[in-house]
Formats: C-alpha cells, sequence, structure tokens
C-alpha cells in the first residue's frame, strides 16, 4: 500500500506491513538506529455503556487528540513507547492516527475496521490522576496531539516530508509559548491535596462529571451555582460553540458583588484549557460582566497568566480538582 487517505478503512495487518510497525499495542513506533522513522497511534471511540464505566478514554474534542499513554493498569511511567512521543518536537517525524470501527467479533464489518483520521502533530503532555477499577488512585500521562485531517492522503514513501511541512506550516500559525505548552500539575500530583477531603472521593467527583454529556454538564454547573448563592441563573441554548453557557447574577450573601451578572463557559473537557479559550471568553462578555470558566480538566500557565492580565478584565479559572472540591464542600450528589 503506496498511501492512506483520511476516511478510509484498512486492516491492522495492512497498516503494520506499510508503516513497518508492530501488530499490537495502542502506540506502534518504527524504529532505525534508535531514532523514530513514524508512530502510529491506534484510538477508539467507547460505547456509551463504556463511557461511563471509564470516563478517562481516549477522547477527540474538536481536532484534538487526548490520549492515555500506555499501560492500563497501574501507575504509568514516562518511559518506554510513552516517551517517544514528545520526541516529535525535535525530529518532526510522521505521526499516523487510526480510530477503530468495530470489534474482531462484528462480522459485518471485515477485516478492515480501522478509519485513517489523519496525521497528528504533538501538542503537550502532562501527569494526571485517575480511579481504577479497584477505586485507587494512579498516576497516568495525558498526551495532547492536533489532528490534521489534510492532506487527505499521505504517501508513505514521502511521509517524512509531507510531516514536517505540515508540522512547520501548522507550528507557524498556532506559536505556542512555552507556558502554552505547559499545564499546572493537578493537586493529586503536585501534593497540594486539601486535608480535608478524601483524595479518591475528588477525583471519583471529577470521574463522574468527565462521563457526563457536554450539555449536562452546563446543567450541572447551572444547579451547582444555585445551591451556592447564585441567583436568576440560566443555561444558555446549548450549541457547542465555545460561546457564554451559563448566566447568574450574585446572590444577597455576596454583599460586595451582589446582583453582578457572572457570564461561565462551562468545558467538559480532558485537554488542557489554553490561553485562547480565555481571550475568547474575555470578547463575548456583556459588558461590566464577568467571566468564569468552569472545566473537568486543567489550564495551560499560558491560560493563567492571560486569565489575571494587567489591564484586562480578570477570568476566574476553576480547574477539575477545585471543581469537586467546590461540588463536595456544597453538598451535592453528582450521578
Amino acid at each position: 500500500m503506496h498511501e492512506f487517505r483520511v476516511g478510509q478503512m484498512y486492516s491492522s495487518e495492512e497498516i503494520q506491513h506499510s508503516l513497518d510497525v508492530g501488530n499490537a499495542g495502542g502506540v506502534r513506533v518504527a524504529i532505525d538506529n534508535d531514532r523514530v522513522r513514524r508512530i502510529v497511534i491506534m484510538t477508539s471511540v467507547p460505547t456509551a455503556r463504556q463511557a461511563k464505566e471509564n470516563p478517562y478514554h481516549d477522547r477527540r474534542e474538536g481536532d484534538i487528540l487526548v490520549y492515555t499513554g500506555a499501560g492500563r493498569e497501574g501507575e504509568q511511567s514516562l518511559g518506554g513507547v510513552n516517551k517517544r512521543l514528545p520526541q516529535q518536537l525535535r525530529d518532526h517525524f510522521p505521526m499516523y492516527c487510526f480510530l477503530i470501527v468495530g470489534s474482531r467479533r462484528d462480522t459485518t464489518i471485515g477485516p478492515r475496521r480501522w478509519r485513517f483520521l489523519g496525521l497528528l502533530e504533538y501538542l503537550r503532555h502532562y501527569p494526571d490522576t485517575q480511579v481504577d477499577a479497584r477505586g485507587k488512585i494512579r498516576k497516568v500521562w495525558l498526551f495532547e496531539f492536533r489532528i490534521h485531517e489534510t492532506p487527505e492522503a499521505v504517501i508513505v514513501d514521502h511521509d517524512v516530508e509531507i510531516s514536517a511541512s505540515l508540522l512547520a506550516e501548522s507550528r507557524a500559525l498556532n506559536p505556542a509559548s512555552e507556558d502554552e505548552g505547559s499545564t499546572y500539575l493537578p493537586p493529586l500530583v503536585n501534593g497540594s491535596v486539601d486535608e480535608n477531603f478524601d483524595p479518591v472521593d475528588l477525583e471519583n467527583v471529577r470521574s463522574c462529571l468527565l462521563a457526563k454529556t457536554a450539555e449536562d454538564f452546563e446543567h450541572f454547573i447551572k444547579q451547582l451555582m444555585e445551591v451556592t448563592g447564585y441567583e436568576k441563573v440560566s443555561v444558555t441554548k446549548f450549541s457547542q460553540d465555545g460561546g457564554i453557557d451559563v448566566n447568574a447574577h450574585a446572590g444577597h450573601g455576596m454583599w460586595a458583588i451582589e446582583k453582578l451578572l457572572i457570564q461561565v463557559q462551562a468545558k467538559r473537557w480532558l485537554h488542557t484549557v489554553g490561553r485562547k479559550e480565555v481571550a475568547e471568553l474575555r470578547g463575548s462578555l456583556e459588558p461590566n460582566a464577568r467571566g468564569a470558566i468552569v472545566t473537568t480538566s486543567h489550564y495551560s500557565k499560558a491560560a493563567i497568566i492571560e486569565a489575571t492580565a494587567a489591564g484586562k478584565s480578570p477570568i476566574v479559572l476553576v480547574d477539575g480538582y477545585s471543581l469537586a472540591v467546590i461540588v463536595k464542600k456544597a453538598g451535592l450528589k453528582v450521578q
């Protein structure tokens, strides 16, 4: 096979032999003299039942793929194939992404069960926490990639040149500062956990919120604001356009800012919220309103700097850990 086309289906054997990678694992690496020649990422979209059982599943959120590193049980390390992924920043090798659309047990599909999503661009990686099947917290590594659906056809014999050109063009259009490429570590990783709460309970809350649909998450934020003293709380029409999701007014108990309009963007994300999202929310606010972003994930350092930039209206940032603490303090149950 001489090329892979975005949206087309391929068998595991075709992927293995055409790209000279192994036939097992989610990360498959082709290496020449200890240098990566190409990497193949195999991912999946879970069924509704599987998503509820494992809210940490790999996610495609817009053009971003959030991928949990290799190693499904126990603590993960940034070794083995995991350590190869960030090397794309230096070596510009091609990284292919395939999505499975059916299991081996489904005889109606045939051997070509993998859809080619396009080439990937490494963005960042950082440690996070998950609650495993035994109810214990484990450390994992999350990797974020940008999915490129163009070029639509990738010629294997020229994939190194194609990838280098694609990455150079994308990074010129989306220059990432050092702060944008890094993410603040979650408290359960860096050790700054609130001693009043069980870390497992907090991560269980976050995992339940991750399992909600984006629309249900917005309504949950509305309910949370109501029980914590906000008034005239309403959810805007669901659109997934990155605009205002919840409008609320500070209640009587918030005497210094009573009746102030608070406009919230609710992001049921697994991937990092960056500077771009903070700046876009600020531009969407009504005059004299205050803005806030509430997410189940984390913020890049650039997002935090942008939220508190001098001379600009401040934006309140609530990450997944802080949100779980607020939920627990409010005594709100997460279904």
